[in-house]
This record gives structure tokens, C-alpha cells and sequence, in this order.
């Protein structure tokens, strides 16, 4: 490439307006959905598709959630190839007062120490999304602070119904309350899909003061009140600053490896068997005098969060039938970094292998 079309100028501007080396949003392009691309009959809270991305629903009529692929539009103009796609498919037109439909992103307190929250020196915060919905209206985004019972909420508005619109949302700085500088939850990122009264009776509250649910989303529509209504997002960042939609940083496009990477701390998930082939699966071994119970050693693909909750533990007595499932699952040891996952072979003259399980250290 000829030196004259490198814009060296822009290259320094953006290391100077980003200190973050990655994106502080892991899969704000929603490339990512290790668990499934499509959930139906969703009717409470848990992270279902794309990584990352937690759904937190009380009341609010019931969802198919999908990671979408998109191949035309200004998301996809603007290089998003995926989504996170929620349509309604029983509607509740009248929110009960404690009802709420939330996707939220979920922050370590230690990924969010540059904002320097609770000091004098407290950085603004700038959050830029794509958004695609069916209702038109306004809509809450709210920073919560978990740390010291802390928020601040903005309204923005969905102008054309089932079109790619782009956003840009600011916060101010607050110089109360710092975030705890550690790997648990301090911090989230609330897009507000629907709110009852006891969250949207009051003032909306603009500026970051003690949390009063009242004041969190008032004002905001209810995408639940139509099985018409579907809801999107792609391309969220969050940057260090105050910026508009002309001057906000390009969105960090990270390889699929990093990204997926990323999302392991957090969860990932063995799929060692199909009915296509055995490729992968590991042969349990037996200890001395461990009572018929076979085992493996379990390195994770990059250290978790924290030591991670195990599920759907699989081992069989072959390869393939799932009626030769030994009995007895569990783990033990378990770190950041390895675990010993093993179950009782009633059969201990057969071999075991191991097909897979889940492992989350989700906030």
C-alpha cells in the first residue's frame, strides 16, 4: 500500500480517544452464539443465543430469541453480518406494575476501572448501537452501577418501524461511587424492552443518583403489546468519552478467535459426539479402588471468570447410545483453568468415553 493512502493522522487520533487495547463490549457484533442460534417460548430470564448477552424478562409475553444473519440493510451496509434478533409471539398488552423485559450486558468491575468512576478526574461514557424494531417510540437505555446502588438512564428514539436505525447514547461522568476492582459483577448495561409502572412512574433520571426504580425507564414503549413486534441489535460499543454519531470511534471489528476467546471466560460448551462421527471423544480412565468410576481431565480452552458451574456432564459406555449413559456425573476440582469430571461405570470391563458438558462462569 502506497504511504500516502495510510491516514496516519486518524490512526493516532483513535489510540489517543481509545486506551482500551479490545473493545470494553465482548461480541457487540453478536458474531458469536455458542449455545444455540434460536430459542422458542422464552418466558424468563438467561443467556440464550448470542454470548454475552443476557435476557432478564418477568411477565412480559413470550419470545423467540435468534441470532440473525443479515445481508442487506445500513447494519449490514456498515459491516455487521449477524444479530440478536427478539420477536414476540404471545403479546401482553398491559404491563403489570412489577413487570419488565430487559437485554442487559453484564461488566467485571475490573474491565471498567478506566472510567475512574468515583474520582474527580470520572470519564463520560458514549454507548453507539444499530437497533431494528416494529414499535416506534422512545426507549430506555440504562448504566446501573451494582457496586453503590447507582444509575443513570437516557431515552432514545426508534423513528421508522422494522428499519435499521443507528444510535448514539450518552452518559455523564460520576464522581461518586467507585466500581469494585475485582471479577464480579459491578456494572450493566440495560436496553429496556418493556417496564411496568414500578419502573416507569417517576422522572427519568438523566443524571447518576441512588437507584429508584420508579425513575429507571419511564417513558419507554412497550414492545410487548403486539406478536407483530420483533426487536434487533448489532455493532454496540462502549467508549470513554462524549462523542456523536459523526465523531464516535469505528466500531472494533475483532477476529472471530478473539472473540470467541473472549466469550470462554465466561462460558463454553464440549460437543465431542454427533451422529455424523466420534471425532474427539476422549476414552475415560479408571483409577485404583475408585468404586467402577471413570474419569477425565478437563483443561479449559483459556482461563474462566471464575471457577465455573458444570452441566450436562456426558459419558458413555461406546460411542454412540445414549443408553449406555454412566450414571453418577459430577466434577471435582474444579478451577479457573482444569477440572476432573467423571461418572460410575457399572460395566467397568467396557470402555467409557467422554462426550461433552457445559461450563459457565457467567455474571
Amino acid at each position: 500500500m502506497a504511504l500516502s493512502k495510510i491516514d496516519v493522522g486518524n490512526m493516532l487520533d483513535d489510540e489517543i480517544r481509545r486506551p482500551n487495547a479490545k473493545p470494553l463490549i465482548i461480541n457487540g457484533n453478536c458474531a458469536i452464539s455458542q449455545r444455540s442460534t434460536s430459542v422458542t417460548g422464552i418466558t424468563g430470564g438467561g443467556y440464550n443465543t448470542c454470548d454475552r448477552w443476557n435476557l432478564s424478562i418477568s411477565s412480559a409475553g413470550t419470545w423467540t430469541q435468534t441470532q440473525e444473519s443479515l445481508t442487506s440493510g445500513d447494519a449490514h451496509a456498515d459491516g455487521f453480518s449477524k444479530s440478536l434478533k427478539m420477536d414476540n409471539t404471545t403479546a401482553d398488552g398491559s404491563l403489570g406494575s412489577g413487570d419488565y423485559n430487559q437485554i442487559t450486558y453484564k461488566f467485571e468491575g475490573q474491565d471498567l476501572q478506566l472510567l475512574k468512576k468515583g474520582t474527580a478526574n470520572a470519564e463520560k461514557v458514549t454507548v453507539g448501537f444499530w437497533i431494528k424494531a416494529t414499535k416506534t417510540g422512545t426507549n430506555i437505555l440504562e448504566f446501573y452501577d451494582n457496586t453503590n446502588t447507582r444509575q443513570v438512564s437516557q431515552s432514545y428514539t426508534v423513528s421508522s418501524a422494522d428499519t435499521w436505525e443507528y444510535k448514539v447514547v450518552n452518559f455523564p461522568a460520576d464522581t461518586t461511587g467507585a466500581l469494585t476492582n475485582d471479577n464480579a459483577q459491578q456494572s450493566v448495561l440495560v436496553f429496556w424492552l418493556g417496564a411496568g409502572s414500578n419502573f416507569s412512574s417517576g422522572t427519568l433520571n438523566t443524571s447518576w443518583a441512588s437507584s429508584t426504580n420508579a425513575n429507571r425507564a419511564v417513558g419507554q414503549v412497550n414492545n410487548s403489546d403486539s406478536t407483530s413486534n420483533n426487536w434487533e441489535i448489532t455493532g454496540v460499543q462502549l467508549e470513554v468519552g462524549e462523542y456523536t454519531s459523526a465523531t464516535i470511534p469505528p466500531f472494533q471489528h475483532e477476529s472471530y478467535g478473539d472473540s470467541l476467546a473472549r466469550c470462554q471466560r465466561y462460558y463454553f460448551s464440549d460437543a465431542l459426539y454427533s451422529s455424523g462421527g466420534n471425532t474427539g471423544l476422549v476414552e475415560a480412565f479408571a483409577p485404583t479402588n475408585d468404586n467402577n468410576y471413570k474419569h477425565i481431565f478437563k483443561q479449559f480452552p483459556v482461563p474462566m471468570r471464575a471457577a465455573p458451574t458444570i452441566s450436562n456432564i456426558d459419558f458413555r459406555e461406546d460411542t454412540a447410545s445414549s443408553t449406555d449413559a454412566l450414571s453418577q456425573l459430577s466434577a471435582d476440582y474444579v478451577t479457573t483453568l482444569t477440572a476432573d469430571l467423571y461418572g460410575r461405570d457399572d460395566d467397568a470391563s467396557e470402555s467409557s468415553y467422554y462426550h461433552g458438558a457445559d461450563f459457565s462462569a457467567e455474571l
